[in-house]
């Protein structure tokens, strides 16, 4: 079966997970042959599963060692060997998704719910992969599929919230990130995304909370530290939103929004030098990155510091 998927811009990050199967390797006395414990008997041939098994951990290794082409072409020969081997089908599905082929590892990880259909990552993967192809109604499937399976695995509740906040189901994208919280507490994205949610429906300092709460896990997320910044901005407290600004850019200088927002700060605090500084650069970056849109808006709030910054210098004195 082939899933049709479409073109989605990365929404959120899909947990992956390597189902590792322990092999114990042949130790041999010699450099030439293993040793048999019966001597006068040939050794046996392994089976087609033995095989699979075999060329699955050489893809682990692989895994390992970032050799991603040689992991995909590794677990295809385990699937071909053993079609029904589960772990062999999932991990080609998340070495592919690493590749960016994103309609192979969708067939992937479905082949895998098939060869196993109690196996409740594969089908939340699939659910992901069909989630970034804008596919929702079959990623609400499978990702209800995986939660029936496995009622405390995070990473399905998580990308359950992505497809409710595309929806702007907020209440329902709450309960998915809370959720997704309670089982992945290591993973700073579900209480990015619940601040999100909540700033949806103006609850403030819950929004405030979930996104310290991101930070407390990975201190240096860009985007809770950006978002922290605006609800300090909009409470007028320039010198904490700047502050959270400053810390965003430091997380991520590419990250355009952080310089936008400390220029906005600067404007109020009438540093208008600063602020020229900031919006110049913003506008690069996102001239850069291809958002017109946003370039624009940087430039034109760069003419108007630029003014301002004139017109304080040309004050007399």
């Amino acid at each position: 079966m082939t899933l049709s998927l479409k073109k989605y811009p990365l929404i959120g990050i899909v947990t992956l997970l390597l189902l590792g199967v322990n092999i114990s390797p042949v130790i041999s006395s010699s450099p030439h042959l293993p040793i048999s414990p019966y001597p006068h008997l040939p050794l046996l041939a392994q089976t087609p599963r033995q095989i699979a098994l075999d060329w699955l951990n050489k893809g682990l290794q692989a895994i390992q060692g970032g050799k991603i082409p040689d992991a995909i072409a590794a677990f295809r020969q385990a699937t071909q060997l053993d079609p029904a081997l589960a772990a062999a089908h999932y991990n080609l599905g998340l070495a592919l998704r690493q590749a960016g082929q994103l309609q192979p590892a969708a067939d992937a990880f479905y082949q895998a719910a098939q060869a196993d259909p109690q196996f409740a990552p594969a089908f939340a993967n699939l659910g992901a992969a069909l989630l970034e192809g804008n596919n929702l109604q079959l990623a609400v499937d499978y990702l209800q599929r995986a939660l029936q399976l496995d009622p405390k695995l995070g990473f399905a509740h998580y990308n359950m919230g992505l497809v409710r906040e595309i929806q702007k189901d907020w209440t329902g994208a709450i309960a998915s990130f809370q959720q997704a919280i309670t089982y992945s507490q290591n993973s700073p994205e579900p209480a990015y995304h619940l601040g999100i949610s909540y700033l949806q429906q103006g609850k403030i300092e819950l929004a405030q909370q979930a996104f310290s709460k991101a930070i407390a896990i990975n201190p240096r997320y860009a985007e809770a530290h950006y978002n922290l910044g605006s609800i300090w901005f909009n409470q007028g407290k320039f010198n904490e939103a700047l502050a959270a600004f400053r810390k965003s850019a430091d997380a991520n200088s590419n990250y355009a929004d952080a310089y936008y927002g400390a220029g906005l700060v600067f404007i109020q605090l009438k540093q208008y030098a600063e602020a020229v500084k900031v919006f110049e650069y913003a506008r690069n970056l996102y001239q850069k990155q291809g958002n017109s849109q946003w370039a624009l808006n940087a430039e034109k709030l760069l003419i108007q510091a630029q003014k301002l910054n004139n017109n304080l210098n040309n004050k007399p004195r």
